[in-house]
C-alpha cells in the first residue's frame, strides 16, 4: 500500500491545517492511525484540532506555528524535518490573489508565490531523500485546475498552481519503483475560507450550487489517491470539466471567457 503504515516515531505533517481542506487531512489521517504534525499560523485553531483529534483518534498531534512565506521561519521547519521521519507530507497551504496584475499588491503577490511554489518544493525536497531511503513515503501537492491554463484576473494563482501541478506530476514518476509515491489533488470549487481570504465573495454565487463539493468530500478523495499511489486526483465533475476544456481549448477562445468569468467574481 503506497500510504505508510502508521508507526509510533513517523509523522504525517500536513500545511495549512488549521481549516478547510488541510483540516480534514488532519482527520483522514489520523483516523487511520497516523500521528501528526499540523502546520498553520493560527495558533488557537492548531490548538483546538489537536485536542480534538487526540480526544477522537488517540493519535499524538504536534503544532507547528510557521508563516510559511517567511524563508527564515520556512527554513527552520525545513531543517526539522529533513531531521525526522516523516511518511506523509500533505502540501496544502496556498492561497488566492484575484484583479489585473498591474493594480495588485506586490508584496501580497510575493507571498502568494512563497507559499504556492517555494514553500512547496522547499519541504518536498526536505522529507524525499528521508522517504526514498527508508523505501516508504507518499507525498500529496495541492494543486488546482486553476493551474491548467492561464487565468486573466489570476495570473499569479495560476502561474503557482501549473508549477505545482507539473512538479507533483514529474516527481510521481521520477519516484517509481522507490516505494514512495506523489500525488496531485486537482479540486474545483470547494466551500473553504478559500474565496472570503482571496477577497471574492461573489465566487459562490457566480458558481451553481452543484459544483462546490464540501472539504470533506476532497479529503477523502486525496487520501484514498494516496492509499492506491494515484499521480493525479481530480474530484468533481466541474473539477474533471475544467481539466479538459483548459487542456484542450484553443487559447483565443478560453481566455476571452475567463477574463470575463473572473471581472464578474473580482
Amino acid at each position: 500500500m503506497p500510504l505508510p503504515q502508521p508507526t509510533p516515531d513517523a509523522r504525517a505533517v500536513i500545511t495549512g491545517a488549521s481549516s478547510g481542506i488541510g483540516e480534514r487531512l488532519a482527520h483522514e489521517l489520523a483516523q487511520r492511525g497516523h500521528s501528526l504534525m499540523l502546520v498553520a499560523r493560527r495558533v488557537d485553531k492548531l490548538e483546538t484540532l489537536a485536542e480534538q483529534l487526540q480526544t477522537e483518534h488517540g493519535v499524538t498531534v504536534d503544532l507547528r506555528p510557521c508563516d510559511l512565506t517567511d524563508r527564515e521561519a520556512r527554513a527552520t521547519l525545513r531543517e526539522e524535518l529533513a531531521n525526522q521521519t516523516v511518511s506523509v507530507l500533505c502540501n496544502n497551504a496556498g492561497f488566492a490573489t484575484f484583479g489585473k496584475l498591474w493594480k495588485s499588491d506586490p508584496e501580497r503577490e510575493r507571498q502568494e508565490v512563497e507559499l504556492n511554489v517555494a514553500a512547496v518544493q522547499d519541504l518536498t525536497m526536505a522529507v524525499l531523500p528521508g522517504m526514498v531511503s527508508r523505501g516508504a513515503g507518499a507525498v500529496l501537492i495541492v494543486g488546482s485546475t486553476a493551474g491548467i491554463q492561464p487565468l486573466p484576473g489570476a495570473a499569479t494563482y495560476s502561474a503557482t498552481k501549473a508549477f505545482a501541478n507539473t512538479f507533483s506530476e514529474a516527481i510521481h514518476s521520477e519516484l517509481q519503483g522507490t516505494g514512495v509515491t506523489c500525488t496531485l489533488l486537482a479540486p474545483g470549487p470547494v466551500h473553504t475560507e478559500f474565496m472570503q481570504a482571496a477577497n471574492v465573495p461573489k465566487a459562490e454565487h457566480q458558481v451553481p450550487g452543484w459544483a462546490w463539493l464540501t472539504a470533506d468530500q476532497v479529503a477523502r478523495s486525496a487520501v484514498a489517491g494516496l492509499e492506491n499511489g494515484q499521480r493525479t486526483v481530480v474530484p468533481g465533475a466541474l473539477a474533471k470539466l475544467f481539466l479538459h476544456s483548459g487542456r484542450h481549448t484553443p487559447r483565443s477562445l478560453l481566455l476571452p471567457l475567463v477574463r470575463r468569468t473572473l471581472n464578474r467574481i473580482g
